[in-house]
């Protein structure tokens, strides 16, 4: 086993103060790219937001987990992969599927429990999965995700392929069983494994620092031997860069990590989740540091786009998700007798 030191680095958490609007982009940026992941945000704000309208007109059932407020994180994490690599995610998984190439009519008439959905209407909000896109689902149990990306990794280590995977976790995740096993085994074993914790404060209705004795999560991969970062979840590329600096260690180096990235979720932990162990003042701030209107900020800023195309753009998404809504509404339930 390598016993190089431990070694940890503090970013930018997103409770943190400071003013991403006037956050100048870093040079050598390309603005396609950029404007790629202003897309995705949005597009991934609308669809949630729409979802969150279809539960309560009850056309989508079961649990329902939203990525609200999340968006710069889960866009981050999606564009520091390569097309190749393999992601695992929990429940609040809508946002990733449509970050990995998942169209989103395919995702919303899972939601619908329709047989054109990514799952055949089979999975279900918390069980998209896409082997084609090595989207390998999300699941509803807490932490169920880590032993098999922890085993995927090892697959991948055993075939000597370039491969890496990419393990999605909430915060709550970190105090799991499984958790410290597989990370555990990861180092033991040098497996090319990200593990990607999403800290956005709360599990549930517990803030971290009642549930856990090392509120900063990453601090945990000590105890591993394990290299890890803190990174600001509501600066996409922030995020992207440190997802991208993991992956690399993953695939060159053969080396897992543990990465955190703290952003704070809009709504309560599900759809039907009346949102009391918050009160409203906190809930504005967290609002007040809205990802995707930063980031749209930061483009304006840099002269890569002007108010007509954010409103060219917000059409577009508001399109693409009415067809998703018509393609789930249209589409045919699964058939009957296969259940």
């Amino acid at each position: 086993m390598d016993t190089r030191k431990q070694k940890q680095s503090d970013g930018q958490s997103a409770s943190s103060v400071r003013d991403r609007t006037s956050a100048a982009l870093p040079q050598g940026e390309d603005r396609d790219t950029l404007i790629s992941y202003y897309h995705q945000m949005l597009l991934i704000r609308h669809f949630e937001e729409k979802t969150g309208e279809m539960y309560t007109r009850a056309r989508i059932g079961g649990y329902c987990h939203l990525n609200l407020g999340e968006e710069a994180t889960v866009v981050g994490f999606c564009a520091g992969l390569e097309p190749e690599d393999y992601v695992y995610t929990n429940y609040r998984e809508h946002g990733y599927a449509i970050g990995r190439g998942i169209p989103p009519k395919a995702v919303m008439a899972e939601l619908f429990g329709k047989e054109t959905g990514v799952s055949r209407g089979r999975g279900g909000s918390m069980h998209l999965f896409d082997l084609e896109r090595h989207f390998m689902g999300g699941y509803a149990i807490v932490g169920g995700q880590l032993p098999l990306a922890t085993g995927a990794g090892f697959a991948i280590a055993y075939r000597g392929s370039s491969e890496i995977v990419a393990c999605q976790m909430g915060d709550g995740t970190t105090n799991a069983g499984t958790f410290h096993e597989s990370l555990n085994l990861a180092r033991i074993y040098n497996l090319p494994v990200v593990y990607f914790v999403v800290n956005n404060l709360y599990g549930m209705g517990l803030r971290v620092e009642q549930g856990s004795a090392v509120s900063e999560l990453y601090r945990k991969a000590c105890a591993y031997n394990m290299q890890s970062w803190r990174v600001d979840g509501n600066d996409v590329l922030a995020v992207r860069d440190a997802v991208r600096k993991a992956a690399e260690l993953a695939r060159d180096q053969h080396e897992p990590s543990l990465l955190e990235a703290v952003s704070y979720r809009f709504r309560g932990h599900s759809v039907v989740d009346p949102d009391r162990y918050r009160d409203k003042e906190e809930v504005q701030k967290g609002r007040d540091e809205d990802p995707v209107r930063a980031f749209a900020s930061r483009l304006l800023a840099a002269g890569m786009l002007d108010e007509q195309s954010l409103q060219e753009i917000d059409a577009q998404v508001q399109r693409e998700v009415d067809e998703a809504v018509k393609f789930a509404d249209e589409s045919p339930d699964p058939p009957v007798e296969q259940f």
